[in-house]
């Protein structure tokens, strides 16, 4: 019922196809490697494979970004799923507005994490999140946290470049040194951890 809910919203934009509907991980892996879509919605609770570890195959397999749909009893495989390499998390009872958002945010290379999902997914990196990075938070460059707090907000690197006044090669430049300083392997990961350690704050 849920999945049949979110599709419709979904189908509601113009700009949005919805090209298939799966209810086991395995089964979402095998149809997004037939039709290659531009996003994933996963649920993280799925009989059969779940959601994290179809998440993992997925993007092991150079596949699409993944914006996780949860809910608030799930607090304990959100750092799981970021660990996995999903770019969103958004709630499943959220807004039609916000999931709309959270969609075209993340299909365009961009991580969303809904407000009311940030405090959950740090408590979740804070249980069962790997060791702090080597290096310290301030070894940033100031442009370097420019450009990250950039990504908190969701936006991706061509939205970056714009703001900043950057080629797009040059944001790309930044992040990969940001993911290196922080010892992240993607774009979410250094955003919970750049949130965790208050190099940036929720609204700012």
């Amino acid at each position: 019922m849920v999945r049949a809910g979110l599709a419709l919203v979904l189908r509601s934009q113009p700009d949005i196809r919805v090209v298939g509907e799966r209810g086991d991980g395995a089964d979402v892996v095998r149809a997004a490697a037939g039709c290659s879509p531009d996003l994933v919605c996963m649920d993280v609770r799925m009989p059969g494979v779940d959601g994290v570890e179809a998440t993992r195959r997925l993007r092991a397999s150079g596949g699409p970004p993944v914006c996780v749909l949860t809910t608030f009893d799930d607090h304990d495989v959100l750092w799981a799923a970021v660990d996995a390499g999903a770019a969103g998390f958004e709630l499943k009872s959220a807004t039609p507005e916000n999931l709309i958002e959270a969609v075209r945010t993340v299909a365009g290379g961009g991580t969303w994490i809904d407000g009311t999902m940030l405090g959950p997914v740090l408590a979740s990196y804070r249980r069962f999140g790997r060791p702090a990075p080597a290096n310290a938070p301030g070894e940033l460059t100031g442009r370097e946290l420019d450009v990250l707090r950039l990504m908190a907000r969701g936006a991706s690197n061509r939205e970056i470049a714009g703001r900043l006044c950057l080629a797009e090669t040059t944001v790309k430049t930044h992040v990969g040194a940001i993911f290196g300083k922080l010892g992240a392997r993607d774009r979410a990961a250094a955003i919970v951890f750049a949130y965790d350690s208050g190099i940036v704050r929720p609204g700012g």
